[in-house]
């Protein structure tokens, strides 16, 4: 498997083995991970900023992690999020601790947030900034 695709199917399945209802927040472009879940019947929704053109059958919503509409993140037991803006994970970390969830981050490179959390190898290393 090559980058992007490596990335999404290790932490597809992951978080597939681990959780039963995730979310991801600010999908962007790249839903393979999603779609694992979602073949795995536990995927409840994807988020973004703005409106992204997502495979049919994939639950999707517009909302602003630094303003989110918490009734969206409900029944949730992980939100996660593949290469988001840095500046984003106190937001996610906020959100994941007011909706009673986990949080599951993939970094763009080596960046990470305050102590980088507990951290992952699941063929890729991600880290949980927050634990319910």
């Amino acid at each position: 498997m090559d980058g992007y695709k490596h990335i999404e199917t290790c932490i597809g399945r992951y978080i597939a083995g681990e959780y039963s209802r995730a979310i991801e927040v600010g999908i962007g472009r790249n839903t393979l991970a999603a779609q694992i879940l979602l073949e795995e019947k536990k995927f409840l929704l994807a988020t973004d900023i703005r409106p992204m053109p997502v495979p049919d059958g994939l639950p999707f919503t517009v909302d602003d992690v630094f303003e989110p509409d918490l009734s969206r993140y409900r029944g949730a037991d992980v939100l996660y999020a593949i290469r988001p803006a840095v500046e984003m994970v106190p937001p996610l970390i906020a959100l994941a601790e007011k909706t009673g969830c986990d949080l599951i981050v993939y970094h763009l490179g080596f960046e990470t947030w305050g102590d980088g959390g507990e951290t992952i190898d699941c063929g890729v290393l991600l880290h949980r900034y927050h634990t319910a």
